[in-house]
């Protein structure tokens, strides 16, 4: 006999829990080009604190600069790269002057010094314990490989810092339907009692630019 889990279509599953109003709002934010502002290899180099802020974190190669370039309509905005670990700086852009986006060091593995890798892992952690303006971390996982190590422990310095996170599962067009459904369930069921996880999981293709406009407007809902 099937599980319940089963039988729950990918219709169901991939459907948008946002409204049209919401869509359109994700729409308009970003009808304009974001714009890059500036590289932050300190502290003392963060802009000041006067819009809100969402960030993009993930393992080293989940698509973080893909997805941004996605989601802005913009294929040179942030720099993809075949090269692990390439992003070493939080990269910061401007989307109509409602919100910032900051696109973190990738984690979990790069082509790098011990000691470059424990400076931008040290200002990461630094800033996401201590940026106030920050309204959440948008958390790529690759849902051909489900959560990992290392991202499981990133997951716990959010919960004990009390920095807010959803998970973002990218390279939905990698898999087929049925293993969609079961990546999905499996991270709704594993954040389940993370005490700073969002409860919504989105789901993402850069590439097909599938669940581009939910991802648009859960960030327009944290904008001014």
């Amino acid at each position: 006999m099937a599980e319940p889990n089963d039988r729950i279509s990918q219709d169901s599953v991939a459907s948008s829990a946002f409204t049209k109003a919401q869509i359109e709002d994700g729409r308009i934010l970003f009808a304009r080009p974001v714009t890059f502002m500036l590289s932050v290899v300190g502290m003392q180099h963060l802009p000041p604190a006067t819009l809100p802020e969402v960030c993009f974190a993930g393992r080293s190669n989940v698509g973080k600069s893909s997805l941004i370039n996605a989601l802005t309509n913009q294929n040179g905005l942030a720099k993809a790269s075949n090269t692990p670990g390439r992003t070493r700086e939080l990269n910061y852009f401007n989307a109509s002057d409602r919100i910032r986006l900051v696109d973190l060091p990738g984690y979990g593995y790069a082509r790098a010094s011990k000691t470059d890798i424990e400076k931008w892992t040290k200002l990461t952690r630094q800033f996401l314990a201590g940026r106030a303006p920050l309204r959440r971390v948008f958390l790529l996982i690759d849902s051909r490989h489900g959560l990992k190590e290392s991202d499981r422990e990133i997951m716990s310095v959010f919960d004990e810092t009390a920095v807010p996170y959803q998970i973002v599962l990218t390279k939905m067009d990698k898999i087929k339907a049925p293993e969609q459904v079961k990546v999905f369930l499996r991270t709704q069921e594993k954040i389940a009692k993370r005490p700073a996880a969002f409860p919504r999981v989105l789901q993402t293709s850069s590439v097909k630019k599938n669940g581009l406009d939910d991802l648009r407007a859960e960030i327009a809902s944290l904008a001014v």
